[in-house]
């Protein structure tokens, strides 16, 4: 009988492990089949702002681009909220799997973690860089009947009436065009009073309608309305030199304040633990996207650069930006409110 049962127990630790190793053997050949086979459903990309703006049309062309690699839709759901921390939580949260990627900015990546004590989302630690999207200027403009001519009758205006302080709109606290003005008061030593809005679809129109002294935004979404010129006029752009689609446009630079340059960015991300196969894949499809010719030609239209870094290399330039960003913050004091 002994020997019968320590056969028996025998039998049943050998059946035990040949099935744990049968098991682990599938899962082993099944990850890199599932991710060979990626993606055999439509692709969903998060972009964490109101449709219209900057990075609406940059998320809608970049999803564009990368279906013909990919050979499936890559659908555009936009979920903005909290300056774009909530769309990215909800791209951080999702299934690892490369079905729901998001469209990160300077602010959700670079910006936001220093000005909320509270983050859903730890963007270095809980997303995947997976390509940087575009670069562009950011622009201040002014009503098309604004006095202002120039930037210096701006930094002039402002130290005059140091009473009433000259008011900005920006698409929200911790966006690009937010930082950009708190960078400007510095470097021009002067203090303006920023009004937050949800999107340039609200922004433009205070400004235009002159409840706003100041507009600060992404030149993509604001170019074709300064070139119309009826509603609001360009003063000048943040890049260091000007852009071939708004050459008329003088840069910061170029208005007094020496060695101003301040660019904003968009990029995509996947949820931490995402397959590298799969990271592998969108990576591919997002490099051959921003190389076309009809992304080239579509960025040119408004004053963006399409993106050449990816995975590692753009995880270091979000570390340098972070860098940047968060000494401005801390010296100014911003906060969100």
């Amino acid at each position: 009988m002994k020997i019968n049962r320590i056969i028996k127990h025998r039998r049943l630790f050998l059946s035990t492990i040949a099935t744990s190793t049968l098991a682990g053997a599938l899962m082993a050949v099944g990850l890199p089949a599932a991710a060979q086979d990626f993606p055999t459903r439509p692709v969903t990309l998060v972009v964490p702002y109101p449709a219209g703006g900057s990075a609406d049309m940059f998320g809608r062309t970049v999803a564009q681009a990368m279906e013909p690699t990919l050979k499936q839709n890559v659908v555009v759901e936009n979920k903005p909220g909290a300056a774009g921390n909530l769309g990215m939580t909800q791209v951080a949260r999702s299934k690892p799997d490369g079905y729901t990627i998001g469209l990160g900015t300077i602010g959700t990546q670079a910006i936001n973690p220093y000005l909320y004590k509270e983050m859903q989302f730890d963007p270095a630690k809980d997303l995947v860089p997976i390509a940087l999207v575009s670069t562009t200027a950011n622009v201040i403009a002014v009503a098309a009947n604004s006095p202002y001519k120039s930037l210096q009758d701006i930094i002039n205006a402002a130290r005059a009436n140091k009473d009433k302080k000259l008011s900005y709109g920006t698409p929200g606290i911790g966006s690009s065009p937010h930082l950009t003005a708190a960078n400007f008061e510095a470097v021009a030593g002067i203090e303006l009073l920023h009004v937050p809005f949800k999107g340039v679809s609200q922004s433009m129109p205070a400004v235009a309608g002159g409840q706003v002294d100041l507009l600060f935004d992404n030149l993509p979404s604001s170019i074709n309305h300064i070139k119309d010129g009826s509603r609001i006029r360009g003063i000048a752009i943040t890049s260091l030199n000007r852009d071939p689609a708004a050459p008329d446009l003088p840069t910061f630079n170029e208005s007094g304040l020496k060695g101003f340059d301040v660019t904003a960015w968009f990029a995509l991300y996947a949820p931490r633990n995402t397959p590298q196969p799969v990271v592998d894949k969108l990576i591919e499809a997002a490099r051959v996207g921003l190389q076309s010719d009809k992304i080239k030609e579509s960025y040119g239209k408004v004053a963006a650069t399409p993106g050449k870094l990816f995975g590692a290399d753009l995880a270091k330039f979000e570390d340098a930006e972070r860098a940047k960003w968060s000494k401005l913050i801390q010296e100014k004091g911003i906060k969100a409110q």
